[in-house]
């Protein structure tokens, strides 16, 4: 900072001169000292410069709103939004959140360095503050195809760059435990960079959580009980308390927060769909959750604020107070969080709902174009099973842990699955689609309900190769057929006809169309599944199927090698 800008912080702090902002008439949440006090906040070249009484050349009138920090979010996948970060701002800024903290492993495990670029200048034409994550592990494991290679060389060349803030959620558990080199070259690189390293344990618990934490790795967002939040606490871990559109351990988690633990407990979406941003929020969501769970509303706004800025060592934000930014949330009440502007460094940028800034969006052209597939056709989609007992991905409601299971079934002459409507058993496929490997995996499903057609999307975690459901062979060819054609989305087919689909250009993963499109798209798919092709109605049906590629999450998973568990780390095979 120059001297003359501190000169003139100090002349406005002692009341010399006017600030070129004054918020007036606010109660200001102090999460320092968990205080309410009625005070004026002054603002000058987009930094808190003191609170107290105050003019300024302009001024906002508040009217007795609460003014709370910016809300940082401090885990997020923007690609699982299906939209750009541009219009991920757009949609999330007039929610009060200020700062989001993002890992673009979906995009990189598909376009490689490329993918995180786009997301990188994408991001720098938006008001909203977004912090890369430089993603781990990509792909997440070896039992699987990706568009890319993250190794520790990538690591080495891109760690120390401006543009990255860290290293995303490192998911090779079993290569933390086992000390792989590779592995730890990683982690390494990235202390030696003095840069945070994000977490990504479910499960672990014990000496292993202990080996795991001493590497560096101080985050989890993969808390699946309230004893595995409290041993992360106690290893001192900070533990984020998930709410997106997929997993919603939020209210679960927070039996197990207490005034004495809340101050290492941060609040993340992780994933959060368009529908369910426009119909519930983002942190100010999160914050109403807190509240009506017995959380004291500074505690729930700290965790959503100040804990997140330390927790990133984002000493620059979290709190209203002097040499803070200004982004700054004019709220009704701390029960509902209705919010009436939002500001970031110091400028409105959405009142009463309504985003302010210019949307200028990057080309996409480096990113599209992404589904290479290598010679398939619908023969790749039988089974050759040698028993009417079948091990099988069997879905739990609510999450994205699957169980193993066994499951009793019906063959075709020549061994292949074959559906019966009585069952809840249909058949799940991976196609791959990066390397042109003409890698097809096929395996069963229990729990997904579907009793006719199928559902493809080429958004499956981590990797993202094709993934389709369904309950014939025709169907499913039909549907990844016109994935291929499309170069990438969301199909929903019956009897060789489309019903619904939400095209994805970037990637195969994301839309330049805006969140209101993507939320009628997504609707009207997820009313065709559950009303015409029959899903089960307790599942998110794209959501939940694009967990099932996901190797590291337990029990059981499907990639395009085959169907993989998780718990013993090899193949399944019968």
């Amino acid at each position: 900072m120059e001297k003359e800008n501190i000169k003139k912080r100090i002349n406005i702090a002692l009341g010399k001169e006017k600030a070129d902002l004054v918020i007036k008439n606010c109660k200001v949440v102090n999460v320092y000292t968990h205080e309410i006090i009625e005070e004026d906040i002054a603002i000058s070249d987009g930094t808190i410069v003191a609170v107290g009484e105050y003019s300024g050349d302009m001024e906002i009138d508040a009217a007795g709103r609460y003014a709370l920090p910016g809300f940082i979010n401090s885990h997020i996948h923007i690609e699982s939004s299906f939209v750009s970060p541009e219009e991920f701002s757009r949609l999330i800024v007039p929610h009060g959140t200020t700062t989001i903290i993002a890992d673009p492993h979906e995009i990189v495990n598909v376009c490689g360095r490329d993918g995180m670029e786009y997301m990188i200048k994408a991001g720098e034409k938006v008001p909203l503050d977004i912090k890369y994550m430089l993603p781990s592990c990509v792909p997440c494991t070896p039992w699987e195809h990706a568009g890319a290679v993250i190794d520790s060389h990538f690591i080495r060349e891109n760690i120390n760059n401006s543009s990255i803030f860290g290293l995303g959620e490192f998911m090779n558990i079993p290569g933390v435990l086992n000390t792989d080199s590779e592995v730890l070259e990683k982690i390494s690189l990235t202390e030696q960079a003095g840069k945070i390293i994000d977490g990504h344990a479910p499960g672990v618990k014990g000496k292993e959580l202990a080996a795991y934490i001493t590497t560096g790795i101080h985050t989890d967002h993969e808390s699946g009980s309230v004893e595995e939040l409290k041993e992360r606490l106690r290893n001192g871990m900070y533990v984020m308390l998930r709410y997106g559109s997929a997993c919603r351990e939020l209210p679960m988690l927070l039996k197990g927060v207490n005034e004495q633990n809340a101050r290492r407990c941060v609040l993340c979406a992780d994933d959060l769909q368009p529908k369910t941003i426009f119909e519930k929020g983002d942190m100010d969501e999160k914050l109403r959750i807190c509240v009506k769970n017995g959380i004291n509303p500074i505690t729930a706004v700290s965790m959503a604020t100040l804990n997140a800025a330390e927790c990133y060592r984002l000493y620059d934000r979290g709190a209203i107070a002097p040499n803070k930014k200004a982004d700054i949330v004019l709220v009704d009440d701390l029960e509902n969080f209705k919010i009436d502007k939002v500001l970031i460094d110091g400028k409105v940028v959405a009142d009463n709902g309504k985003y302010l800034a210019d949307t200028k969006k990057v080309s996409i052209e480096k990113v599209a174009g992404s589904v290479k597939t290598k010679d398939f056709s619908i023969e790749k989609l039988k089974m050759n099973l040698k028993s009417d007992n079948v091990t099988a991905i069997g879905i739990m409601p609510d999450s994205v842990v699957t169980k193993k299971t066994k499951v009793q079934i019906s063959r075709t002459e020549d061994g292949d699955f074959k559906f019966d409507k009585n069952t809840d058993v249909a058949k799940v496929a991976v196609v791959e689609r990066h390397q042109m490997t003409g890698n097809v995996a096929t395996a069963l499903i229990e729990g997904y309900g579907i009793k006719k057609g199928a559902i493809a999307t080429t958004v499956a975690h981590d990797s993202h190769n094709i993934i389709v459901v369904g309950t014939n062979n025709t169907d499913m060819a039909f549907a990844v057929s016109k994935l291929i054609e499309s170069q990438g989305g969301i199909v929903i087919v019956e009897n060789e006809e489309v019903l619904e689909s939400m095209p994805l250009p970037i990637a195969g993963l994301m839309t330049d169309k805006d969140g209101e499109w993507v939320k009628e798209k997504l609707s009207r798919i997820h009313q065709i599944a559950y009303d015409e092709l029959k899903v089960n109605p307790d599942i998110e049906p794209t959501m939940t199927l694009c967990f099932m590629s996901l190797p590291v999450i337990p029990e059981v998973k499907i990639t395009d090698i085959g169907l993989f568990d998780v718990t013993e780390q090899k193949f399944i095979e019968e």
